[in-house]
């Protein structure tokens, strides 16, 4: 089993480069982020992930969970230790309000402690990411009674959490469900129905389990609009707001998957006996709106998810990379060489870096933004931070996932026929990663609604400026003789964008079919161009800090591959990622102009192509 090595060397360069850490410390509320505390905090996040979560990843993968004949959840062996640890050590609170618990520590730093931990074990880390998402909702829609209730409980991790949305005949047609929730006397409700895909449903880690349910109210109108969201917790509690009785709540099923064997997915059965009690959350009928704070979310931090689990495969494939001894030097013809001499091999190392970095940078870029739409006391400065959020969102979730899949199937080929083998331990990344381009919304529904209602809705406003900042950048390449080759290629990305969202905005109304058509793709578009606008960034720094230095760009970058760890300032590391982006721009970027391509001529071809056909 390969050590984990937090990256910190990576995520130190983008928060002071990139994401702005000094600026977003200075801001209002975000104070007690100083450079050393923050240090501090990623170092002790490193070690907690290396020695607390990652030696139970693989034996949680191969023992997974166990349904009694109580209707009770047995997670793995070490589960309950690690999360008492987790728990007590405040690490869900992070980024959570001081008043409820939490430590009221900026985004950026929070989006990198949970990469470590989606790195490490994402089956374990799915239970507390679901407290931060339901605490974020709690906070917006919840009264002050609930808040005093259930916040602080979440906060700490001394109760768990889920999200209740999906049903057997609904899947992500939410329209369609049928749970529902009828007043009583006291102001309460009983709920009643079934909602399938609960992550951590039921499980014995935490004192009692707070859901949040989607149901109907009796004169609710039909479609999404009629949806109310409730508190349903798996105890009633008693007078001094401690768990008691148990509701009328229970897990009837766990899912047998092909990844994240230690998370419990459960068929939840609400109101079997007489009907469980719940607690309207917000107003009625506006359950959808209080729900997608929870799934915005959830969704920005699957995307932490897709860059945290390629880390976890890179790492893997790069050590085999350097230990593998196998057949002679391509170029050389000497033999007892590691295969990373092979040119195909570091071909895919340098990809997976590259494409880790570009994802890492574009994550916590968006961290920031985060916090300054937050923190800003500029309404200008707050507002454009809120839209590019908004816009990307789809991008964080459906990009960062698939190229995360896609870099655990490069590790997998590096490893050639042992990849496939299970001790080896690669093959549980692949299987894990597989998830993420699914839950919380398909990248085809994260592509239905960047193009729907983020771009044609808006008829492109945020995009077009999201451009400007594009070309400021390219500006700043050109500026520099010695990163012309970046600059060219970045160009290409982007006319390749803005030719493609021309065709969308003339298009969508009269032919929106053709153009939902080339959905996907676009995202995929706009990820790839977004992603070598973060990587042009991180040259520009390498370069300003390498003219501090009196370093020259021309000289030895080393392999370009790293290890993640060393001091930010060397200039072989300096220019290795000066040469990572130009690596992006010569191997990934092209695919840019494919993309665009594809976005314009799919439709037409789905159009003629009849469904009677297949």
């Amino acid at each position: 089993m390969v050590d984990y090595n937090a990256p910190l060397r990576d995520m130190q360069f983008i928060l002071d480069e990139l994401a702005g850490l000094d600026e977003i410390a200075a801001l209002p509320g975000c104070e007690e982020a100083s450079p050393d505390l923050v240090a501090a905090v990623l170092e002790e996040a490193g070690r907690f992930a290396a020695g607390v979560l990652a030696p139970i990843n693989q034996p949680g993968d191969v023992e997974g969970c166990r349904l009694d004949g109580d209707g009770r959840v047995q997670v793995p062996a070490g589960w309950q230790q690690a999360y008492a640890r987790f728990a007590e050590a405040g690490w869900i609170g992070l980024s959570l309000p001081q008043e409820w618990g939490g430590q009221g520590l900026p985004r950026i730093l929070s989006t990198a402690v949970w990469e470590m931990w989606f790195s490490t074990n994402m089956a374990f880390t799915m239970l507390p990411q679901l407290n931060v998402s339901q605490a974020e909702a709690l906070l917006i829609a919840a009264t002050e009674a609930q808040k005093e209730t259930w916040l602080r409980k979440v906060v700490s991790g001394e109760w768990g959490s889920t999200m209740n949305l999906t049903e057997p005949q609904a899947g992500s047609d939410l329209a369609a469900t049928r749970a529902r929730a009828e007043p009583q006397a006291d102001g309460s409700y009983r709920l009643f129905g079934q909602k399938i895909f609960i992550s951590y449903g039921e499980h014995e880690l935490t004192a009692n389990i707070v859901h949040l349910v989607l149901a109907r109210l009796p004169d609710a109108p039909a479609g999404v609009k009629g949806l109310s969201l409730f508190i349903v917790p798996k105890y009633l509690l008693d007078a001094d707001g401690e768990p008691a009785a148990k509701n009328d709540v229970r897990c009837i099923s766990i899912e047998h998957k092909l990844g994240i064997h230690g998370s419990p997915t459960c068929t939840m059965s609400y109101g079997d006996d007489g009907g469980a009690v719940g607690y309207l959350l917000g107003a009625p009928n506006r359950g959808l709106e209080t729900m997608f704070i929870m799934m915005n979310e959830a969704r920005f931090g699957v995307g932490v998810q897709g860059v945290g689990l390629g880390e976890r495969a890179y790492q893997f494939a790069l050590a085999h990379a350097r230990e593998r001894v196998q057949g002679r030097d391509a170029l050389s013809g000497e033999s007892g060489r590691p295969i990373l001499c092979h040119p195909d091999v570091k071909r895919m190392l340098l990809s997976m870096r590259a494409r880790l970095v570009a994802m890492r940078a574009l994550l916590y870029t968006a961290a920031g933004w985060f916090d300054r739409a937050r923190h800003h006391p500029d309404p200008e400065v707050a507002g454009r931070c809120r839209r590019y959020v908004d816009l990307l969102m789809p991008v964080a979730k459906g990009w960062c996932t698939e190229v995360g899949n896609e870099i655990c199937d490069d590790a997998i080929q590096v490893f050639g026929g042992m990849g496939f083998v299970e001790e080896t331990g690669i093959a549980q990344f692949f299987r894990d990663a597989r998830i993420i381009t699914i839950y919380e919304g398909t990248t085809g529904i994260q592509g239905n609604d960047l193009v729907g209602r983020k771009i044609l809705r808006e008829n492109g406003e945020t995009l077009r400026e999201l451009l400007a900042e594009l070309r400021t950048t390219l500006e700043a390449l050109r500026a520099d003789g010695s990163l012309g080759e970046i600059a060219d290629g970045f160009a290409d990305t982007i006319d390749a964008l803005e030719g493609a969202a021309d065709w969308i905005l003339a298009n969508g109304r009269e032919q929106p079919a053709d153009v939902l058509a080339g959905a996907v793709p676009f995202l995929m578009l706009l990820g790839t161009v977004c992603g070598g606008w973060q990587l042009a960034r991180v040259a520009l720094a390498a370069r300003e800090r390498l003219e501090r230095a009196g370093g020259g760009v021309g000289e030895g970058a080393g392999d370009g591959l790293g290890d993640g760890l060393g001091e930010t300032h060397d200039p072989i590391y300096l220019r290795s990622l000066i040469e990572l982006t130009r690596f992006y721009f010569a191997t990934i970027g092209p695919q840019a102009a494919a993309h665009a391509t594809t976005v314009r001529e799919a439709g037409g071809a789905l159009a003629r192509f009849p469904e009677s056909a297949f």
